[in-house]
Order: C-alpha cells, then sequence, then structure tokens
C-alpha cells in the first residue's frame, strides 16, 4: 500500500512532534511551505499561543524574489521578532517536510539572524 504525498508527511510529522514541545523559554519553530508561500511562527504548546510569526504572504519585501531568497528573508524576520520579545532558543519543526531547499535556507537564516537551535 503506497502512502499518498499528504498521508507520508502527517506521518512524519506525528512522528516529530511527538518529540519536539515547545515552551515560552523555549519555543517551537515550526515551518509550513506551501506551493508559493511559506510561513514561520515560534508556538508555545504549554500555554497553546504563538509568540511571533512571519510569512511570504503579502510581504511587499519578498514579491519578486525567488522561493528560496523568500524563506532567507522569512527566517531572518523571525529571528528578529524572536529577539525582540525576547527569546534566543527555540526548537526547530520541520513540519513533516525534508531539511532541504526552502526549509533548509529558513533555518540557516535564522540562525544567522540570532537563533540557537
Amino acid at each position: 500500500m503506497a502512502f499518498s504525498k499528504i498521508n507520508r508527511r502527517a506521518k512524519i510529522k506525528r512522528r516529530i512532534r511527538k518529540r519536539i514541545t515547545g515552551t515560552s523559554k523555549v519555543p517551537r519553530l515550526t515551518v509550513f511551505r506551501s506551493n508559493k508561500q511559506i510561513y514561520a511562527q515560534l508556538v508555545d504548546d504549554v500555554s497553546g499561543k504563538t509568540l511571533a510569526s512571519a510569512s511570504s504572504f503579502k510581504n511587499k519585501a519578498v514579491e519578486k524574489m525567488s522561493k528560496s531568497d523568500q524563506s532567507s528573508v522569512i527566517g531572518k524576520e523571525v529571528a528578529e521578532k524572536a529577539i525582540k520579545v525576547g527569546i534566543e532558543s527555540v526548537v526547530f519543526d520541520r513540519n513533516g517536510y525534508l531539511y532541504h531547499g526552502r526549509v533548509k535556507s529558513l533555518a540557516n537564516s535564522a540562525r544567522e539572524a540570532g537563533l540557537k537551535f
């Protein structure tokens, strides 16, 4: 029985989320990528709140860039927002996606901007 792409990602996502949780001190940096956009948010799983977020959706700064470059800008933006809120380290949640391409680009730029994970 072959899994569809969505079922495969959901299975991987469940496996990752068993081990990863975010707190208010060390939130979870979760990434969602659609075909056209990329979204990142810092989540406190204990209280169920989003502490900071950034996305390429309706973002004029990244409108004419390639998707990989958009990811870099969004990673830097979410890191700057996190540092402004007082968060220095996070737990990275790739959300079932391979650590490759846009997800890797976002993670690397967030690290360069000062987040530790």
